[in-house]
């Protein structure tokens, strides 16, 4: 499950898509985590940043999960993650994804549901449609489909906690590998405490959620931002 796992400077290095002295552009690889955490340093990708670029302080200016791989832009300085938060904030920014999905689409499908805290869950982070919740919207559109699996592309605005991932459990096409949508919770919960097991094997077809985040664009004053 690579927990605990530490960050080289080689690795953290081959990652970098674009840098300039306000912000880094990474590819992150899945199992790596975005934010700090207790272990030091190296165990995120944030804390690597700013020990391998010695600086007192860097910002994610979002995130991705842990599982998902791809696109992460990290600021150098405050000012710089204002701006580009702000620009999420106000949903000038525009994210694409690649997934593989359980079940054969075959056609785009648009999921406009509002997301929330899902209260049925013994899972805290489990979002789910909800009167109440906050305005998502995300387009899936496949790209090919066989053996009982889609590929697909995947467009949003909004970025909401797991939305993609919510948003293919209600149309019944869960992200293959994920481990909170579409099957049961305790097989969350378990992994959490023990790590893979035969049970996952049994359940899942992928060791970690099929979720790549590809291309992310900022549209900002002085033009475009492409990542």
């Amino acid at each position: 499950t690579n927990w605990g796992y530490e960050i080289t400077s080689d690795e953290f290095e081959s990652w970098i898509q674009d840098e300039t002295g306000d912000w880094i552009s990474l590819d992150k690889p899945p199992m790596v985590v975005c934010h700090p955490s207790k272990k030091g340093p190296r165990s995120s990708l944030v804390g690597a940043c700013r020990l391998f670029r010695q600086l007192e302080a860097c910002h994610l200016v979002f995130r991705i999960d842990r599982e998902t791989s791809g696109v992460v832009l990290i600021a150098k300085n405050r000012e710089t993650a204002s701006r580009l938060q702000r620009t999420v904030e106000k949903r000038n920014v525009h994210k694409e994804y690649i997934a593989i999905l359980a079940g054969e689409l075959s056609e785009k499908v648009t999921v406009e549901v509002p997301l929330g805290r899902d209260l049925e869950s013994p899972i805290v982070a489990k979002q789910a449609g909800t009167a109440d919740g906050k305005t998502a919207l995300t387009v899936f559109e496949p790209r090919a489909a066989a053996g009982g699996l889609t590929l697909v592309r995947v467009g949003m605005t909004t970025g909401r906690q797991h939305q993609i991932r919510a948003h293919a459990e209600w149309m019944k096409h869960p992200v293959i590998g994920d481990k909170i949508y579409g099957v049961p919770p305790d097989l969350f919960l378990t992994f959490i405490e023990v790590g893979w097991t035969e049970r996952h094997d049994a359940l899942l077809a992928h060791r970690r959620q099929a979720l790549h985040a590809r291309r992310v664009t900022f549209d900002l004053p002085d033009g475009p931002l492409c990542l």
